[in-house]
């Protein structure tokens, strides 16, 4: 794998030889030096040499491993002492830069090898809230490893971290990064972070970075006039745009994409987790603030995507990159040589909104299945596995609203409706056409809302462990475990069956078809139990119940509708050849597929 000796050999480095070597852009500099704990912070001792393109570089022979240090940056007779962009940790994001070795004995990760994507199932987690000892103190990396044989049982193939790059205080969603290529201290720094990534890799899980390159900061940052030289006192600088191109919901903090240093070290920084720390992809937040700005359409911005993109295909061309725009912009899914920014996949608001509206709405009536109907069919440049589906993200759940049980009955998340219809959409997400997605704590009827001070609270493992089940069987069933649901993994789906009257919604999965492929979902969305329920099936044959959501067995107060095994004869309905009766509870989801026929010789 490709180490710190890459990205033109930026921050420092130890040398074979002893020493470190130090390197940095600053092109407005009238001197650079290196002070640290190496030369007790003597900033005249340690002069580095200017190359004549803007960048200073040099080698200090006592400069050792966990040394601290800044640099020095003289312009227009006054000095400014800032960390290393590069830098691979700091003490604190206020604090210093560390010499760190970036060796890591990565041992025996199980053969791990990236799922193929139609088999991801993400779990989004948040370092700080996912497995905190004490509410005084965030969780970090050892204590998330203690819980992923958790997340593994569940069936979860990929782990989806918020971003963990050093910000300001010990709590935070991780949005507002001070500095991108270092951990944040308070979850473990680098060395946890690689141990994190080879016990995931050892439960048999991908992990996929959440990058934030839509802005920098906005506190605690110190590439904010980095090297002295600005416009005016509100723009930042060598590093970000200085006119209204800054702007952004989060200050004037946009960087410079159209500046070839500032693109090397956004380029550095999305390889730098996918080579030297094995991540396996990435998600970037907020690619509607990199490719527009207050100007418009900026195609600096949508032309370092599409750079990024070439460099990972031409180097690790399995590696996930996954867009969160919500702008319904199919054009970022499509490859770089027809224009397209390059992502594989981008998180779906066309499914997201209207299936958290038709369950979250009190009101049967007012349930809308041509809706979810859509929802379901929606995908971009018809790839199906080019969307990520879910009901819940850190977005989804925070800023005005909540977990989905608290907004289907507010204060009373634990109720019957809450459960019931939660869960019917978590078996959209499972059964649905996408790569499914779920948010830390969603299998175990987290209530309330995210806060980054409020930890998963783990007991409710034991006490909805039948949700837990619930969650662990869509799961298993959406990665076709048994052999026996290979259309859910599959690109194929047709909606056939809508009764807005009943809200009811019927449709065919399938990859390549026939038994153990085609599978039917059957939703019900009203809180009525139909018992006898004609569909159409695209085959005849015998089709048996794999999951059905009202069992009691995942809560003692679902109803335990009768579901049934059914014979599909032919008799056309639905426009499919062939029909059966189905048994499906109130606010319950059914999933059936086709049996092999019998050997009768």
């Amino acid at each position: 794998m490709s180490g710190p000796s890459e990205f033109g050999g930026m921050g420092a480095r130890l040398l074979p030889s002893g020493g470190t070597s130090f390197r940095v852009w600053a092109p407005h500099a009238e001197a650079v030096s290196v002070a640290g704990t190496f030369c007790d912070w003597d900033e005249a001792r340690h002069l580095l040499f200017h190359e004549g393109n803007g960048y200073w570089s040099g080698d200090v022979a006592n400069a050792k491993y966990m040394d601290g240090y800044k640099y020095v940056i003289t312009h227009r007779g006054q000095k400014y002492r800032r960390n290393d962009p590069y830098a691979r940790e700091v003490t604190q994001s206020n604090g210093h830069s560390l010499i760190i070795d970036p060796s890591f004995d990565w041992g025996d990760e199980g053969g791990y090898r990236m799922p193929p994507w139609h088999d991801l199932v993400i779990y989004e987690m948040h370092l700080g809230t996912f497995n905190a000892p004490n509410r005084g103190a965030p969780g970090n990396f050892d204590h998330a490893i203690e819980r992923l044989h958790h997340v593994a049982s569940l069936g979860i193939s990929a782990i989806k971290l918020m971003p963990p790059y050093e910000y300001a205080g010990d709590f935070s969603w991780g949005y507002n990064p001070a500095h991108v290529f270092a951990i944040e201290s308070s979850v473990g720094g680098p060395k946890a972070l690689r141990r994190f990534i080879r016990a995931a890799h050892q439960h048999g899980l991908a992990v996929i970075m959440d990058v934030v390159y839509n802005h920098l900061g906005p506190s605690d940052l110190d590439l904010w006039h980095f090297d002295g030289w600005k416009l005016r006192d509100d723009r930042g600088g060598i590093y970000f745009y200085n006119d209204d191109r800054a702007a952004t919901p989060w200050g004037h903090t946009r960087p410079d994409y159209g500046r070839p240093e500032v693109r090397q070290f956004i380029r550095d920084n999305a390889l730098f987790w996918l080579e030297e720390f094995r991540a396996d992809g990435l998600r970037w937040d907020s690619t509607s603030n990199i490719r527009y700005t207050p100007w418009g359409e900026n195609a600096e911005g949508w032309g370092l995507m599409q750079w990024i993109h070439d460099e990972i295909r031409a180097r690790q061309p399995w590696k996930l990159s996954i867009a969160e725009d919500l702008q319904e912009n199919e054009w970022l899914t499509k490859p770089t040589s027809r224009g397209g920014a390059g992502f594989n996949s981008q998180w779906a608001a066309a499914f997201v909104h209207p299936i958290r509206d038709v369950i979250i709405r009190p009101d049967d009536e007012e349930r809308n299945m041509y809706a979810v109907r859509d929802a379901i069919y929606h995908r971009y440049n018809g790839d199906a596995l080019s969307r990520v589906i879910y009901t819940e993200s850190h977005d989804e759940v925070a800023n005005g609203r909540a977990r989905v049980p608290e907004e289907i009955w507010p204060g009373n998340a634990d109720s019957w409706y809450s459960k019931k219809r939660s869960t019917l959409g978590a078996g959209l997400v499972m059964t649905s056409p996408g790569i499914p997605m779920i948010f830390q704590g969603q299998e175990m009827l987290e209530d309330r809302f995210f806060h980054d001070q409020d930890p998963i609270e783990w007991d409710r493992l034991t006490r909805f462990s039948g949700i837990v089940q619930l969650y662990r069987d869509l799961i298993r069933l959406r990665r076709n475990w048994y052999d026996t649901t290979a259309g859910l993994r599959g690109q194929h789906v047709n909606v056939h069956h809508i009764n807005n009257h009943d809200k009811v919604v019927a449709y065919h999965r399938w990859d390549r078809g026939g038994p153990g492929d085609d599978v039917i979902v059957v939703a019900n969305f009203r809180g009525h139990t139909h018992r006898g329920y004609r569909i159409g099936f695209p085959r005849e044959g015998w089709w048996k119940v794999r999951f059905h959501s009202d069992w009691s067995g995942y809560d003692p107060d679902f109803a335990n509708a009768l579901s049934y095994d059914t014979y599909a004869e032919r008799a056309a309905y639905d426009g499919m050849p062939a029909s059966a009766n189905v048994g499906v509870g109130a606010y319950s989801l059914l999933i059936l597929s086709l049996e092999p026929p019998l050997d009768t010789t």
